[in-house]
Parts: C-alpha cells; sequence; structure tokens
C-alpha cells in the first residue's frame, strides 16, 4: 500500500480565505458586489457570524455561499484565472512549495483536501502540481447557481470521511499518510493520520498539537 500527504489549503498553503476570493468575484460583477456589500455590513460583521463558523464549517459554509446566488457558471470561471494570477498566488506562503517538493522526494501522493469552490482553486493545483483534489462545489441550475453546495459538503468531520474513502479506494495507508491544516475545525482530518501537522495554527490546533507532540510549522 501506498501512503499519501493531505492537505487543507486556505490558511495552511495560502493566506487567503472564502471572503477573499468572494471579494474577487463580487468586485467583477456587479450583482455580486451588492450581495457582498450587504453580507459585509450585516453577517460579516456580526459576533453571531465569527461564532458560527467556530460552531459549525458545515452551516458557516451553507450560510456563505448563498451569497453566489444568481451567478452564472460562465461568469464564475471566466474569472478564475486571474482570481488566480492576482489573489491565490500572491498568497502562497513561501515555505508551501518546500512543504509539497519534500513530500514527493518521499513518494507521497499530494492531495489537497479544501472547502473552498471547485473552480476557484484549479488553477492553484496547477500551479502546484498536484493533480488530485476535492473542492466543494456550487449547485447550478440551466447555468445559474442556486447558492446552495451540492453534497458532499467538505467540512470538518466530512473531510475526514472523504479521506476514508479515498483510501480504501486507492489503496492508501493512512497510518503512514501525513496530514497539514492550520484550522481546529480539520482536527477530524488531522486524527486520521499517522502523522498530523498543525502549519500556520490557530491558539486552538496550536494547544492541541502541542498536547499530542505534533508538529506544530510555519510555513509563513
Amino acid at each position: 500500500m501506498s501512503a499519501a500527504s493531505f492537505y487543507d489549503l486556505e490558511g495552511t498553503l495560502v493566506s487567503t480565505n472564502l471572503v477573499h476570493t468572494l471579494g474577487f468575484y463580487a468586485k467583477n460583477q456587479p450583482s455580486l458586489w451588492r450581495s457582498f456589500k450587504k453580507s459585509t455590513t450585516t453577517l460579516l460583521s456580526l459576533p453571531v457570524f465569527a461564532i458560527t463558523d467556530q460552531y459549525s464549517r458545515k452551516v458557516f459554509n451553507d450560510l456563505f455561499f448563498k451569497r453566489y446566488r444568481g451567478e452564472t457558471e460562465d461568469r464564475l470561471r471566466f474569472f478564475a484565472d486571474e482570481l488566480f494570477e492576482s489573489v491565490l498566488k500572491p498568497a502562497v506562503f513561501p515555505g508551501s512549495y518546500d512543504l509539497i517538493d519534500k513530500s514527493r522526494r518521499l513518494g507521497l501522493r499530494q492531495v489537497v483536501v479544501t472547502g473552498a469552490l471547485d473552480f476557484s482553486v484549479a488553477p492553484l493545483m496547477r500551479h502546484f502540481g498536484i493533480e488530485e483534489y476535492v473542492a466543494n462545489r456550487l449547485e447550478f441550475v440551466n447555468g445559474v447557481a442556486t447558492g446552495r453546495l451540492l453534497p458532499p459538503v467538505l467540512a470538518a468531520a466530512t473531510k475526514a470521511s472523504w479521506i476514508r474513502n479515498y483510501a480504501e479506494r486507492e489503496r492508501i495507508n493512512l497510518s503512514d499518510s501525513y496530514a497539514y491544516s492550520d484550522s481546529m475545525s480539520d482536527l477530524p482530518m488531522l486524527s486520521i493520520v499517522g502523522h498530523p501537522a498543525a502549519v500556520n495554527p490557530d491558539m486552538r490546533l496550536r494547544q492541541t498539537a502541542l498536547h499530542h507532540d505534533w508538529p506544530i510549522l510555519n510555513l509563513k
């Protein structure tokens, strides 16, 4: 059996987050910009929204991606390369390249498991040379986004479930595999591999990593 390295993306390999991506698309699409400004002055400014993210990343995703409702698939995909060049590529942590390169030299398969949108991260995956990745997908009806995510919604325990299924299908030995994340929400994903590591971790994940004697990496 082979082994793999599983990476979270935003906050782990790049410094951007979901709001940066939505902000970029909003600036290029007037209808989304109006929705973004509304969400920024209401939902995103309320402590309850931050609490929702802490309580359930899945609930956060369900609320957040409603901002894309009414946008066309063609237009979202059209701007993906510009998003990469202007937002994502400059946000790659310097140490990300070394981490991925060292992992490859160990003969590990490179797999990204992210809650970001599939079309938004595809150019970044090509940049990293990573062919295996899974991301959240917007539902489109007649080419227009409904604001809902297609299942499975990749967050928290769902990421771990996807990795387990992937490992069984691809004959990956999880005990010999690695996982990297910056967020406590990815604790289920980190806990199912033999070699978890906290990367640029938030406070809760840092404390957990120290408690379990997991490596703590700074890729900044």
